[in-house]
């Protein structure tokens, strides 16, 4: 079974967004201390406290305009049964990835993806043509062309937003503080305190991408469930996928 965007927005109703949160305290986010490094900008979700709610995503459309049938972040829903045990629900919050080594940039023909200074990867719309190459190279189905404009289209980590010291907007709006962001590079800031502190996974491992959003509570199952669009996807048995003993 899947939802449509169009139904799960209109079930979840009028999100209202809080005041700004800062990525970096009153220094603001762009700025690093003299003779410190850049920040490196990561994210940190924790899947225990993901509800599925899908703010994030609806936080995400209203911020950054995506078009109809399209998605920068969402969460997607797995029923997973285990031999022995009740069905459970498991969230899976998917945007891109932001790696340090994206597959998407050298299949560019016209470099119109790029890594910038603070390790988000983005999109030069002017130079862009369309073509859906990096789309097809991304290996986290985290690219899409946008109908309105022709050009290929992904989350920013909001960088219009972290510009000016302000947080992504599906991280100032997670209901239950399931997405973390922040410096990498910062040894005190709140997601490299949860890296340090937790068992964290990245989805698609065997990519050997880098990436730098990582997850507390991933069930290795689900590592390399990325295909498809839709918010919901259908009952999954690991059984039937997993070595013997899961």
């Amino acid at each position: 079974m899947q939802t449509s965007r169009r139904s799960f927005l209109g079930a979840l109703g009028r999100v209202t967004i809080g005041a700004a949160a800062s990525v970096a305290g009153a220094g603001g986010a762009g700025q690093a201390a003299a003779g410190a490094p850049a920040p490196h900008w990561g994210m940190v979700v924790d899947l225990r406290k993901c509800i599925g709610c899908q703010a994030c995503t609806v936080a995400c459309i209203m911020e950054n305009h995506v078009p109809e049938g399209a998605f920068r972040t969402h969460v997607s829903v797995y029923e997973v049964v285990k031999a022995g045990e009740d069905p459970a629900m498991v969230m899976l919050p998917r945007l891109c990835n932001h790696c340090d080594d994206p597959p998407c940039i050298p299949v560019c023909p016209v470099e119109a993806t790029f890594k910038a200074e603070n390790g988000e990867v983005l999109v030069d719309a002017s130079k862009c043509v369309g073509c859906a190459y990096c789309v097809q190279a991304c290996p986290y189905d985290a690219r899409f062309i946008n109908h309105e404009t022709q050009t290929a289209d992904k989350c920013t980590f909001c960088f219009h937003r972290t510009q000016a010291g302000l947080l992504p907007a599906c991280v100032e709006t997670c209901v239950g503080g399931a997405r973390n962001f922040g410096d990498l590079n910062d040894p005190e800031s709140a997601v490299s305190k949860m890296l340090a502190a937790n068992k964290v996974s990245v989805l698609r491992p065997e990519m050997h991408t880098n990436p730098n959003v990582y997850y507390i509570g991933l069930e290795e199952i689900l590592d390399g469930r990325v295909a498809g669009e839709a918010a919901w996807h259908p009952p999954f048995d690991p059984s039937a996928h997993a070595p013997e003993g899961l």
